[in-house]
């Protein structure tokens, strides 16, 4: 079974009731970018990769499609497989995670239809039929803040993610406060600040939230920033956009400088190497979650498979966007329902987009 075509479209995911506002941008829209892969046997897979704007990750839309075109015309007649695949990429091209992602996540849907298997069960297999999301509250004032999480709560969400990093620490601690007084009991909080804080205001924010059960993920924009924190404050520290590189987060887990994980499918390479991360965490018994910057049906299903390989009392949620998209391009995807998701069951991701509402394709390739 070898890749005979690749096709790509480029396409915008409008906010619902946006914009949506964390530190440091507001977005009314985000471009995905969709890739379908062809075989010499018939089958098709799907992958996806979005990467929230220009600001967010070190990657942006138009540089995530140069360097797919470039990726699928080497990958063209090559073994449609994950493994394989990787190693070719490699040999093309330096770092790009996520265009590598977007393949990486079609071959997983290929092998799972010529399998007859859902991708999960490729993954070592699903724990449980459902996996938990959490809900992420962008930046408020505290008293919407708390109206915001006890409505997110009452839907039946176990765990919400607060945006900070306003510029005013007291006002981040005072949402916090009032977020954690609305909040019934059994629903964990934690603090998102998206790089937007330095080591000092990481500290004085933790001293005036010090009574709260919380953890800070990302607080600071280095690793240089994190490691100094670690020990000197209250609450726990969850590395997110600092775990593109994953022989220093598997350093990072191994000095005990990251105490969790906020990871996203594209950001390290796909799920192959997502593969890597769930068991670097298990091993050192740190709570992870399972999502991505942004994205469509593709990204969400892929989420959800790799999400529900995770053990339960480590795993921390699955963030899909599908609440905030207006868009769906074919069959729908995994859906949150009172704040869990149900793991697809057919082979592959589960998800067909229907090429007729894709438009005009960015690029073709062929063997």
């Amino acid at each position: 079974m070898r890749l005979t075509r690749a096709t790509l479209w480029t396409r915008d995911l409008p906010v619902v009731g946006g914009p949506y506002v964390y530190a440091g941008a507001t977005h009314d829209a985000l471009t995905t970018l969709i890739l379908r892969l062809e075989t010499d046997t018939g089958l098709t897979g799907w992958g996806e990769s979005c990467p929230l704007g220009a600001t967010y990750a070190p990657a942006f839309p138009e540089g995530v499609a140069a360097a797919l075109r470039r990726l699928t015309r080497a990958l063209m007649g090559a073994k449609a497989l994950p493994r394989p695949a990787a190693v070719r990429m490699e040999a093309e091209m330096m770092g790009q995670p996520q265009a590598k992602a977007a393949v990486d996540i079609a071959l997983w849907d290929i092998l799972g239809k010529a399998t007859g298997q859902p991708v999960h069960a490729l993954l070592g297999g699903a724990l449980r039929d459902r996996i938990p999301s959490y809900f992420a509250v962008g930046l408020m004032d505290p008293d919407a803040t708390a109206a915001k999480v006890a409505a997110v709560a009452a839907e039946g969400y176990t765990a919400v993610q607060l945006k900070i990093g306003s510029g005013d620490v007291a006002r981040d601690a005072a949402c916090l406060h009032a977020a954690h007084k609305a909040l019934p009991k059994g629903v964990t909080l934690t603090a998102d600040a998206n790089r937007a804080l330095t080591v000092g205001d990481a500290m004085h924010l933790s001293r005036l939230t010090a009574d709260l059960p919380i953890a800070l993920e990302q607080p600071c924009a280095t690793r240089a920033e994190l490691r100094d924190l670690a020990g000197k404050i209250a609450h726990p520290i969850y590395w997110d956009e600092a775990t593109e590189d994953l022989a220093l987060t598997m350093d990072a887990l191994a000095r005990g400088h990251a105490q969790g994980l906020g990871m996203k499918i594209t950001r390290v390479g796909g799920i192959s190497a997502m593969l890597a991360v769930r068991d670097m965490a298990a091993a050192r018994r740190v709570p992870m979650s399972v999502d991505d910057h942004w994205g469509g049906d593709i990204i969400a299903a892929a989420c959800v498979h790799l999400g529900a390989t995770v053990a339960p009392d480590l795993f921390r949620g699955t963030w899909l966007a599908q609440p905030y998209v207006a868009h769906h391009y074919g069959a729908t995807g995994p859906t949150i329902s009172g704040g869990w998701i149900d793991v697809p069951q057919s082979p592959g991701l589960g998800v067909t987009p229907d090429p007729a509402r894709l438009g005009q394709p960015t690029f073709e390739v062929t063997a």
